[in-house]
């Protein structure tokens, strides 16, 4: 991508100055360390200036509330410390002008505010835009000394310039002029202004690199959970076919009470005929017990063994639910496109509650409006899956799945659901999950009041009676 340059700066000072002249700061938002937000008001308007310092992306724009939405911008609860500096200091003061200095890719706001004793002072905040040296420092004008910083530097990072509170502010040692750059304005499209060009064009580039993180960071966490999964389950199918021999303890201790008028107690082994398998067998004993007690053992290792199968059986049943439902998590990651989407299912990937009340957001539910009223809505994510079954659905409505996989959840209300229509929903569900490239699979369906998710199930899940079938 095309770094945000001296031309561009200059151009966007020169345009925005008259609004930034005079400008009252009302309120100075820091989303994360190398993002922040002023919201201006001058001549009866408020604009988001918008600043990141970002070495990929550094830039500032006012941004505009489509390309806000896009960036998918969060206000931490709790602001960092150079925030309520800024605040502090600049939050109901003014803007008296702004200055580009000469071949630098430097904002600088000139604040007229007031002390803590009522006496008027000059402060400076300046937006240095340097790649992996961009920084936003504010310094006393009149003794040109900082205040702070959002990045301090100290001997160790750089041996020219050292930049933290108490320092006096100099600008950045001068570099050699290059004249072979790539400037933003001569490659862009300027359709309404060099604001609007520089809003659109870091937007797009911060959301997707906002939305692959995102997700490569996802399926890590999902992945992860999935391997560790699949390591217990092994472990504890290995385990049920160790114990598949537990019910020879029962046998011992049916053979041996068959059998207790005829032998001695207190004995080493005992030989009997074993009548189901027919063949003589020998048992070992305890010695110090009688006969009567030693098939009491072999009950107790018999039922011991029992409920632990039992236990064990239930929780491989629990681990391949939780299995199938991480499967169908991962698919809602990997077919999400945009980073609300991701956001839609945080609360599933990490476990924490505040991610999951942040984003309890209205779902954007793809749907597909057809004639006569007609509408089929499709499920991107198990938030989504479990909304189309619990809210959006009517008991007569028809609800569609592929078989033994995961995918979306296909919900049509129709009055009228014809083989044409029913047929194009099949296709639907197919497309929205892991078999779309497969040569056939076995689509589902069943009418909404046939559908029943059991207590404490996952979120999304359902269960189903009364199903067709269609391969497709």
């Amino acid at each position: 991508m095309i770094t945000f340059d001296v031309l561009t700066l200059g151009a966007f000072v020169k345009e925005q100055e008259n609004f930034f002249t005079g400008a009252r700061i009302n309120k100075i938002q820091q989303p994360t360390r190398r993002e922040f937000i002023f919201n201006l008001r001058n001549n009866s308007e408020t604009r988001q200036f918008y600043v990141n310092i970002n070495p990929q992306f550094y830039h500032c724009c006012f941004m505009s509330k489509t390309n806000a939405e896009k960036r998918v911008i969060e206000i931490p609860q709790k602001p960092p410390m150079f925030c309520m500096l800024l605040r502090k200091y600049l939050e109901n003061s003014r803007i008296a002008k702004i200055n580009q200095p000469e071949n630098e890719r430097i904002l600088e706001f000139y604040i007229e505010t007031y002390n803590e004793v009522g006496d008027k002072i000059f402060l400076c905040l300046a937006f240095e835009f340097m790649g992996k040296h961009s920084n936003v420092i504010l310094y006393n004008y009149d003794t040109n000394l900082i205040i702070g910083c959002a990045h301090n530097v100290g001997a160790d990072k750089s041996r020219e310039r050292e930049i933290f509170g108490g320092l006096p502010y100099v600008y950045p040692p001068r570099q050699g002029v290059n004249n072979n750059w790539t400037s933003l304005l001569d490659s862009v499209e300027i359709k309404n202004s060099v604001n609007n060009m520089i809003d659109d064009y870091y937007t797009y580039f911060i959301s997707q690199d906002k939305f692959k993180s995102l997700s490569s960071n996802y399926k890590t966490i999902i992945c992860q959970k999935l391997k560790k999964l699949n390591k217990s389950l092994k472990q504890m199918e290995y385990k049920l076919l160790s114990d598949s021999d537990s019910d020879k303890y029962r046998l011992y201790g049916d053979l041996i009470m068959a059998n207790l008028y005829q032998l001695k107690d207190f004995s080493k082994c005992v030989k009997v005929y074993d009548y189901e398998n027919n063949r003589d067998i020998e048992i070992s004993l305890d010695e110090t017990k009688t006969l009567k007690d030693n098939a009491n053992k072999f009950y107790k290792l018999y039922n011991k063994a029992k409920t632990a199968r039992t236990k064990l059986t239930e929780l491989v049943n629990e681990s391949n639910a939780k299995k199938e439902y991480l499967e169908q998590v991962l698919y809602s990651v990997e077919s999400a496109e945009t980073i609300r989407e991701l956001q839609e299912i945080s609360g599933e990937i990490i476990e924490d509650k505040s991610v999951s009340k942040s984003n309890k957001n209205q779902l954007e539910i793809m749907k597909i409006d057809l004639e006569n009223g007609d509408r089929i809505y499709i499920g991107r994510n198990n938030r989504q899956n479990d909304y189309i079954v619990s809210k959006l659905a009517s008991e007569d409505d028809l609800w569609f799945h592929v078989q033994n996989c995961a995918g979306s959840h296909v919900l049509l209300k129709s009055q009228n659901a014809t083989d044409d229509l029913i047929l194009r929903c099949v296709k639907l569900a197919k497309e929205y999950s892991r078999a779309k490239d497969s040569a056939k699979a076995g689509v589902i369906y069943t009418k909404r009041k046939y559908l029943r998710k059991p207590p404490g199930a996952a979120l999304g899940y359902v269960t189903y009676k009364n199903e067709k079938e269609i391969i497709t």
